[in-house]
């Protein structure tokens, strides 16, 4: 079976969710044992959502725009793995914030795995809405 162009878009929003979600876990790491420096959480949290979740949102839209007209199962299952990658990193990121020192337990450190928990839904929504096939017109010439 040949692959569309919309499923290629897909796997690689599904990859930038995993770099995003390693990205968080590993930073949420580094701040729950970290004592001897000083460290930025803000601006880290926002460098890895500008190259990680949004680039991987973009490529989930670009794939609906791409498979809306007629639907396809194959791309909204690949959309929606790529929500759950989100939801479940976001999830287990969570588990982490008590994790951390109280010094770098500021807003952005905060809100991001709500916030990306939150932002999966409509993801996963999207890539369901893919699943309605509409018949292809013929074309005689």
């Amino acid at each position: 079976m040949k692959m569309q162009y919309g499923a290629y878009i897909a796997m690689a929003g599904i990859g930038l969710y995993a770099m995003f979600v390693g990205e968080i876990i590993s930073v949420f790491y580094f701040m729950s044992d970290q004592t001897f420096a000083t460290f930025e959480p803000e601006s880290k949290i926002l460098q890895f959502i500008s190259i990680g979740a949004a680039p991987g949102l973009v490529m989930s839209g670009t794939s609906y725009m791409l498979a809306r007209k007629f639907g396809s199962k194959q791309i909204g299952w690949l959309v929606i793995a790529g929500g759950i990658v989100l939801l479940v990193g976001m999830s287990y990121a969570y588990t982490i914030l008590d994790s951390i020192d109280k010094d770098y337990q500021v807003f952005t450190v905060i809100i991001t795995p709500p916030l990306f928990i939150v932002v999966s839904i409509p993801v996963m929504i999207v890539g369901a809405l893919l699943f309605r096939i509409k018949k292809r017109p013929k074309k005689y010439f």
